[in-house]
């Protein structure tokens, strides 16, 4: 059996993705798991696809067989595409999630509703032993609450109206969730990519 190595620490991104690998009949196995240092890696890109690919790469470098990466975040279009890759630090190094959502908030005070678009974005990078990659981008358009709705989720959850509904990612139940989110489409875009390769 293939085994593969997540770089995240994040328990709900492993559950989505070990869901997926089982598909193939490939082990996923967290980089804790793995007894790889705990450090953060330092994400220095300006681009979800650079940070996706610096972190895979660091943890492909610690250990071998498959690697596999996550970088995602929230981009809302008033106030030019932010936070983006700044999503996880927004409010500051050592902010809370809560920090993040009121500092948003904040900053769209007044904004109305037809202007409150936004995106979250997940881009996946899957490097195997030999070098060669798979990048898989998926993004779920919505809108911004003006307040924080729901207890669902982490991150912006909260906040984040996807397009067609009218509860927050942080109202609506995990398994809808998990169908129509971010993740979810860069997964199966992650899932094609992969087919693809072993059909080669």
């Amino acid at each position: 059996m293939n085994k593969v190595i997540l770089a995240t620490q994040n328990k709900g991104k492993i559950d989505e993705m070990r869901e997926i690998f089982s598909k193939f009949g490939m082990d996923v196995v967290s980089r804790d798991e793995m007894g790889l240092p705990k450090d953060d890696i330092e994400e220095t890109g300006t681009t979800f696809e650079e940070n996706s690919y610096i972190k895979a790469s660091t943890i492909a470098k610690q250990c071998d067989g498959i690697v596999v990466a996550d970088d995602s975040g929230i981009a809302v279009d008033c106030i030019g595409g932010k936070p983006g890759v700044y999503s996880a630090r927004f409010a500051g190094e050592g902010c809370t999630p809560h920090d993040n959502n009121v500092k948003l908030l904040q900053l769209m005070d007044g904004i109305p509703a037809d202007e409150r678009g936004a995106k979250f974005v997940s881009v996946i990078t899957l490097i195997y032993p030999d070098g060669k990659k798979l990048v898989a981008r998926g993004e779920c358009e919505g809108s911004i609450a003006e307040e924080i709705r729901g207890d669902h989720g982490f991150g912006y959850d909260p906040l984040f109206i996807p397009k067609g509904y009218d509860k927050t990612f942080g109202e609506l139940s995990v398994e809808l969730k998990n169908k129509i989110s971010h993740r979810a489409k860069s997964l199966h875009k992650l899932e094609e990519l992969i087919r693809e390769q072993r059909d080669k």
